[in-house]
């Protein structure tokens, strides 16, 4: 039977008070489609609102070189799954799901943090021995997650995230609530990053983390790797 992912992104396309457009992130969702299809995986979209989820625009603008890219965007079906996203609020039986990947991108900051769905399957997905993976800003999903005994989900596990250096290097750190990498060491991850913008993925058990958009592809290659 075919593997089963529920890819989550956000409903959110304000950044912060600046007035510009953000949302998801273009390549932290195409190169995760382009492995999960190539590996023969069924996946379901999926956004905290539903319906349209939307695409930070200067994203388009920086991977126009990029064929995985530029093809998910051009193309109308792949389009149009991110353009009629389920509502978190109605997936309330996860057993057909093998792993949740939380695509990235600047929106997530804004709506991930206190969705109560996507911490509620988040948890589910855990105790069910499911993989719980998140790539760049998609972790901020897990910063409000509490376990049953009250304690933060993250504590005491390895985990990455779009790090201080590399919301400096695009004028953000004062944009976003918070950054990933405070925020999630302030729950009591063990936090780890590699280089600016270079590819870093970490993998704790079923938890699996990427920090930017170069790491969404290896991200999704180490989830293929854990249901192989």
């Amino acid at each position: 039977m075919a593997r089963h992912v529920l890819m989550v992104l956000t409903s959110h396309d304000k950044l912060g008070t600046t007035g510009k457009q953000t949302g998801w992130y273009l390549p932290e969702l195409a190169h995760p489609y382009d492995e999960f299809k190539k590996a023969g995986y069924t996946m379901t979209f999926a956004s905290p609102k539903g319906g349209v989820a939307p695409l930070d625009q200067q994203s388009i603008e920086a991977t126009k070189d990029d064929p995985s890219c530029v093809a998910f965007i051009t193309n109308s079906d792949t389009k149009a799954l991110a353009d009629n996203t389920t509502a978190l609020s109605t997936i309330t039986n996860i057993s057909k799901f093998d792993a949740v990947f939380f695509v990235g991108g600047f929106g997530t900051m804004w709506d991930f943090p206190d969705s109560s769905d996507a911490q509620r399957i988040i948890r589910e997905m855990w105790d069910a021995g499911k993989i719980v993976s998140a790539v760049c800003h998609g972790p901020c999903a897990f910063a409000n997650v509490k376990n049953a005994d009250g304690s933060y989900f993250v504590a005491g596990k390895r985990v990455t995230a779009f790090c201080n250096e590399e919301e400096d290097a695009v004028d953000r750190r004062t944009v976003v609530p918070w950054t990933c990498e405070d925020k999630l060491k302030e729950r009591g991850a063990n936090f780890s990053k590699g280089g600016v913008f270079q590819p870093h993925v970490v993998v704790d058990g079923k938890l699996m983390t990427g920090q930017n958009p170069p790491s969404a592809k290896p991200l999704a290659e180490a989830v293929i790797a854990a249901l192989s």
